[in-house]
């Protein structure tokens, strides 16, 4: 038995790497984060497909059934802050596993309901916290595991959104003419237990420092390196901090021993054992950021909702405009691809990347307003999913960047930052509704996210320059040198160092 615990630890425990490997077992949690996405946001944009038959078999408004996914998607965003405890806490792979069985049971359990209510607490509550605690610690790790072809394998891992939304509306379509929607969503759910075996596959990596060049042939006991790698932690472990704490301990054998304040104890100790970092709002480079993700999100709703509509307005036959919405899913795709590809080149800082992509989008809304012909908004539609698929694939994993707060921090800050966007998601598609209701034209709603896009791009323009201290004098990274340096090194350091000049 004991002999199958260790095959079984080897197949699912932590793989050591000397540095971040960009490929190895990296490519299996590519994988596992593909088929994340087809079962988690994948069925998600397609649940449309029942939206009729809940109007008609519970006599509800649409109103009160839209709420179903308004309240899963809130509930996946807002309690993204749990999903980061829960990881660094139990480690990315029962965190994911345990997701994935609330996704299957929710959605298993919505095809037994009688009310909208109880659809709200199955589908709603149930299935979006298991959403929410499969994406970010999948993503999350992913990046780990990548650094030049970060950018290129999150996107096309990311692709299994776009081509679920494709495959997943005609299949489920014709499930639901043959069985009828009760028995479809047993199927979904029974597919989307895929998830659990997804997880199983996202081992943690850590990271063991080369032999130093010295010669030095201190090693580490063999019991500590098999706990540090069992332990379970998420994230990239250094084995370097464990490396000095024994050369320290062999220094104090030999001399006086060395006191640490006890306020640095306190520090390290709140270091170490961290689930949730909040001081990431202290800094004005995430603040920026996350003000980008706010805002940014509320241009991502109009298009899907209200496309064939104003579509339908300009005198297109609804069936005929439904191909708008498969549009955007072909041309997202080769948005995801094509942002993984030019960032990998590394020419540009990504940052920038992005706010062009950000910018365009914003002009695209725009045009969504001033052309009134089938053809016009089929190249809006394209335009739109393209640079959708730009967005999307690269706003989480770019918080990795140094631009914004490191791939070190990124595991502890992802779930502060997608906890902000939740209200936009809330707000957006309501905000949407009574401006429509109000002005009786689709294009208001167009008008308010480009006015939510351009926002963001002016926030995401200020990420760079408040990460470099140019937005402000950041004196606490003063005081800190301060601290520890003396004055003629300080002024030496301010006089060659622009980052810390007022």
């Amino acid at each position: 038995m004991a002999h199958w615990m260790l095959r079984l630890k080897a197949c699912f425990g932590s793989n050591v790497y000397t540095e971040v490997p960009d490929g190895g077992w990296g490519w299996i949690v590519a994988v596992a984060f593909f088929l994340v996405e087809v079962f988690t946001y994948g069925v998600i944009k397609t649940f449309g497909i029942f939206l009729k038959d809940l109007i008609i078999d519970f006599d509800e408004s649409n109103s009160r059934v839209s709420w179903i996914i308004s309240i899963c998607v809130f509930v996946m965003t807002f309690t993204a802050p749990l999903s980061s405890v829960l990881s660094n806490r139990f480690g990315f792979q029962l965190v994911v596993m345990f997701g994935g069985f609330l996704i299957s049971l929710g959605t298993i359990l919505t095809a037994f309901t009688t009310s909208i209510n109880q659809m709200y607490v199955t589908m709603g509550i149930v299935t979006g916290l298991g959403y929410c605690l499969t994406f970010l610690p999948t993503v999350t790790i992913l990046s780990q595991y990548f650094s030049k072809r970060r950018s290129l394998v999150t996107a096309m891992a990311s692709t299994g959104e776009s081509v679920a939304i494709f495959a997943f509306a005609p299949a489920f379509t014709a499930l639901k003419n043959c069985i009828g929607w009760r028995y479809t969503l047993v199927v979904i759910g029974t597919l989307q237990s895929t998830i659990i075996i997804s997880g199983a596959l996202l081992r943690p990596i850590v990271i063991k420092p080369k032999t130093s060049p010295t010669g030095s042939d201190q090693k580490i006991p063999e019991d500590q390196l098999q706990s540090s790698i069992s332990s379970g932690d998420s994230g990239v472990q250094s084995l370097d901090k464990m490396k000095q704490g024994l050369e320290s301990v062999k220094v104090q054998d030999e001399a006086e021993p060395l006191q640490v304040p006890q306020n640095q104890q306190d520090n390290r100790m709140q270091g170490k054992n961290k689930l949730l970092d909040l001081t990431v709002l202290k800094e004005g480079s995430f603040l920026c950021y996350s003000a980008f993700g706010l805002f940014a999100t509320l241009g991502f709703f109009a298009p899907q909702l209200y496309v064939v509509d104003l579509s339908a307005s300009m005198g297109t036959e609804r069936d005929k405009a439904a191909y708008m919405l498969s549009t955007m899913a072909v041309a997202e795709i080769f948005g995801r691809l094509s942002i993984g590809w030019v960032l990998s080149w590394g020419r540009v800082r990504k940052v920038f990347v992005l706010l062009g992509c950000v910018s365009l989008m914003c002009l695209v809304l725009v045009l969504f307003t001033l052309v009134r012909e089938f053809w016009g908004l089929a190249v809006c539609c394209v335009l739109y999913g393209f640079l959708l698929g730009n967005i999307a694939s690269t706003h989480i994993p770019m918080l990795a960047e140094d631009d914004v707060i490191g791939i070190e921090r990124m595991p502890l800050a992802v779930g502060v930052y997608v906890c902000i966007q939740s209200f936009a998601g809330l707000a957006g598609p309501p905000l949407g509704g009574v401006l429509v209701d109000i002005t009786q034209n689709y294009s208001s709603a167009f008008f308010s996210c480009a006015a939510g896009m351009g926002l963001g791009a002016v926030f995401l323009g200020l990420v760079r320059p408040a990460n470099t201290g140019r937005l402000c004098m950041r004196r606490d990274k003063v005081e800190k040198v301060s601290e520890v340096m003396p004055e003629e090194f300080l002024e030496v350091d301010i006089l060659t160092n622009p980052d810390i000049k007022s």
